[in-house]
């Protein structure tokens, strides 16, 4: 029996995906953004270990507020991580007929063995992506996330051509990807693909600050201030947000 290893749970989720959701936040990411309100994510060994039943037990006690549209949503940390207790979670999911939605940063994604079986057989059962674009530009994605986006970018490819319904998620950070150059670039990879269903901006805040200074780690985005209307105004515009 596979456990998984879990952060947190939440049981209302509006903004993850169609509906109301039951949000399970796994633990463990590689990435290192520099923004990231959930760093306390970061640890693989940290978090609290469930079955796939015991999950999902807990989710169903919510799923009369789900309507037609709700479900579960899998983030992170990130999920993709723990790909084999995601594919065993979503398996039982679906045998008790649960929407299923993943919020990943695409990051582990690889078209090597065995990862990449793993992931066909997970695309099978999952109703829906969440994939963040953090940066376009390869050079800017390492600066702000320790990581390039090539492989990241090949998943959102993959993902288009199984016609997988994903919803694209950017952050909008003053000074980093708030660019009109950055952003008309990432507008045009959209373009390329054909299975995009919504895209989103999340302005950046710095409410996640006070878990960098708890965890003894510097917070390079120290004093940066969130978006205002107009440039978040200008960044929906350019990306066509729905």
């Amino acid at each position: 029996m596979i456990k998984g290893r879990v952060h947190s749970l939440e049981s209302f989720g509006s903004v993850d995906g169609p509906g109301i959701r039951y949000l399970i936040f796994l633990q463990g990411c590689p990435m290192r953004c520099r923004y990231c309100h959930n760093a306390d994510t970061w640890d693989f060994k940290k978090g609290d270990e469930y079955t796939a039943d015991e999950l999902l037990d807990k989710a169903e006690r919510y799923r009369s507020y789900w309507g037609d549209r709700g479900g579960i949503t899998v983030s992170g940390g990130e999920p993709l991580m723990q790909i084999d207790f995601l594919v065993e979670l979503f398996t039982k999911a679906k045998q008790r007929g649960i929407n299923t939605c993943i919020d990943t940063s695409g990051q582990p994604f690889s078209k090597k063995e065995p990862f990449f079986s793993k992931f066909e057989q997970l695309c099978k059962l999952t109703d829906l992506f969440l994939v963040d674009i953090k940066h376009i530009d390869p050079d800017e994605h390492k600066k702000l996330t320790g990581h390039g986006n090539k492989n990241i970018l090949e998943l959102l490819e993959y993902l288009s051509q199984i016609e997988k319904p994903v919803w694209i998620r950017h952050v909008l950070v003053p000074g980093i990807t708030d660019n009109d150059e950055y952003l008309t670039r990432t507008r045009s990879f959209i373009d390329t693909l054909k299975n995009v269903e919504r895209v989103e901006v999340l302005p950046y805040h710095s409410m996640g600050e006070y878990k960098w200074q708890e965890l003894g780690l510097e917070y390079t985005l120290k004093g940066t201030a969130p978006p205002d209307s107009d440039r978040i105004a200008n960044a929906k515009a350019i990306l066509k947000c729905s």
